[in-house]
């Protein structure tokens, strides 16, 4: 933990499977992660990230790199230090949304990753029934300040591959 508390970016390849115990490491270290394929986290984790991901982290397509069509260090080096520290200070404020916090601390105000569970499952159970009643809310995504948005999610491609 040391090493990603002291690092500004943190590197999330693939590993055996899209999601790595590093991703949620390195945020909880305040690391901003760098991945190399969208359904690492923003596929998988709609409801714990913000949608635009370009706020807390970076994307670097993997095949651009494979390709050495794409440096990761000068990809990192060209974000300028002000976008740098904002993307570290999201990161911070992501925090309580991936840890689980101890039920016994009485004083901890926060929603914590089983708090935001618990709301979209509700949510989205919610949403069935309204399905159920003919409004097709299976189309819409709700946003963190409960708005709704249509549409498909911009990673979607990369669900076929």
């Amino acid at each position: 933990m040391r090493l990603l508390e002291s690092a500004e970016f943190c590197i999330q390849p693939r590993g055996d499977s899209y999601t790595r115990k590093s991703t949620f490491d390195s945020i909880l270290a305040g690391c901003i992660p760098v991945f190399l394929h969208p359904i690492s986290a923003y596929v998988q984790y709609t409801w714990y990230l913000p949608r635009d991901y370009r706020t807390y982290s970076v994307f670097i397509p993997q095949d651009d790199v494979n390709g050495r069509n794409a440096s990761i260090e000068e990809v990192l080096k060209k974000i300028p230090p002000a976008k740098v520290a904002q993307m570290r200070e999201e990161v911070i404020r992501l925090i309580p949304t991936v840890m689980y916090r101890d039920p016994a601390a009485k004083a901890m105000k926060f929603k914590d990753a089983f708090d935001i569970a618990v709301e979209r499952v509700i949510d989205r159970v919610a949403k069935r029934q309204d399905s159920v009643d003919g409004y097709d809310s299976w189309k819409y995504d709700l946003l963190e300040d409960g708005q709704k948005e249509i549409g498909p999610h911009e990673f979607d491609p990369y669900m076929s591959m």
